[in-house]
């Protein structure tokens, strides 16, 4: 699968971009600041529905637009497709396919697969858990995109489980308090709590779906993530990659995960309702990454965070592939973070993809076994050299 041509229409600096494609190796060679991570920002955009530098869509929007527009030809085998994204801050988002009538934004998810190296996968090793649980879940909406739906029906009930649980922590705070009879109060508890129940298999049902499917990805990605590793930084492993659940237990298929969920939440009822928030399920776990028998965060190098990442992400490359649609590798800067000896073994790593976007400030930091089609980006124009 390849990406044929992007066009944008008023998406960060650009208020007008046309930019053809070619399979193989792509450089965008320019300054900082001129552009260049944009135009792969939009490809990645395309594949998760996300942006991999900022949380929402209002920085994506040209300053003075009222929206973007990112569209793409996409060729896989002999089929095309074009697939157009809209984003609409503070509105929903539009979707359309082949021109088509309208569709969900997540109905596009699967049209483009990419993997994406950026300076910012060190937060993959050296931050918080949810960057952690982000590329988790990004992952197996690549393999399986009918898990946005599952992923979106697990945050609709995890906000309305915490809008009861704050309701339910101030009536029991202040019920006596807040001028309402005491009774009264007492009763608006109970109902919140009755109500609680039934949420409580909700998101216990899809926080299930989402477990499975994480402990099965991380299965099958850990021999992966140990040999590109291997290939980054001979003999500095093993890797490992230990999932770390809110809700204790041993529990594998969807039934026995849903039955663990629902005890834990239980259990966690009377802590939740003083906090306020929800305290168990997926949105509380970790993947603690392990390089030896140590976790990587607080004890790996610098030199050897930067080789956990990168082997993830190679390790997501291989997983995919192997899953026969084979993703767009995206190098966003990625070069010039790295020593002489990496940046060749990525390289020579990632050179047979089928299509390679890299982007670069000079065309130094790009390796020669990199060599193929190289833009300009500079003054908000893309030219071909």
């Amino acid at each position: 699968m390849h990406v044929t041509h992007l066009s944008l229409a008023d998406f960060r600096s650009y208020a007008r971009a046309e930019v053809p494609l070619d399979p193989g190796v792509t450089a965008f060679v320019g300054p900082n600041g001129q552009g260049k991570t944009n135009l792969v920002e939009a490809v990645g955009y395309l594949a998760t529905l996300g942006s991999h530098r900022v949380a929402s869509d209002a920085p994506l929007v040209r300053m003075g637009a009222e929206r973007a527009v990112i569209r793409a030809q996409v060729r896989q085998g002999e089929r095309q497709q074009l697939v157009e994204l809209e984003l609409n801050p503070g509105r929903a988002n539009r979707a359309r396919i082949n021109r088509s009538s309208q569709v969900r934004p997540r109905d596009v998810l699967g049209i483009v697969r990419t993997v994406l190296f950026a300076p910012e996968d060190l937060a993959l090793i050296k931050g918080d858990p949810g960057e952690r649980r982000r590329f988790l879940d990004e992952l197996i909406t690549a393999r399986s995109p009918r898990m946005a739906g599952v992923r979106s029906d697990y945050e609709r009930v995890l906000k309305q489980r915490n809008t009861l649980l704050k309701s339910a922590a101030l009536a029991r705070r202040h019920g006596g308090r807040t001028g309402a009879p005491p009774g009264r109060a007492n009763s608006s508890l109970g109902a919140d709590l009755s109500t609680l129940d039934v949420w409580d298999q909700h998101l216990a049902r899809a926080g299930a779906e989402l477990l499975a499917q994480r402990l099965d990805l991380i299965a099958t990605l850990q021999p992966l993530a140990d040999k590109a590793y291997e290939q980054l930084a001979p003999g500095g492993g093993p890797v490992a990659l230990e999932y770390k659940p809110s809700a204790p237990g041993e529990a594998h298929t969807r039934e026995d995960l849903y039955a663990q969920l629902t005890a834990a939440l239980v259990d966690a009822r009377k802590q939740e309702i003083e906090r306020g928030v929800t305290l168990v399920g997926p949105h509380r776990d970790d993947l603690v990454l392990k390089l030896g028998q140590l976790p990587a965060k607080g004890y790996a190098s610098h030199g050897e965070s930067w080789s956990y990442a990168l082997a993830l992400r190679l390790a997501s490359y291989d997983l995919l592939r192997a899953e026969g649609n084979e993703p767009v590798l995206v190098l966003d800067d990625v070069f010039a973070e790295l020593d002489a000896r990496r940046r060749e073994r990525l390289a020579e790593l990632v050179a047979p993809g089928e299509q390679v976007l890299v982007t670069a400030a000079v065309d130094d930091d790009v390796p020669h076994v990199l060599a193929g089609t190289r833009f300009t980006v500079a003054g908000g124009a893309v030219e071909r050299v």
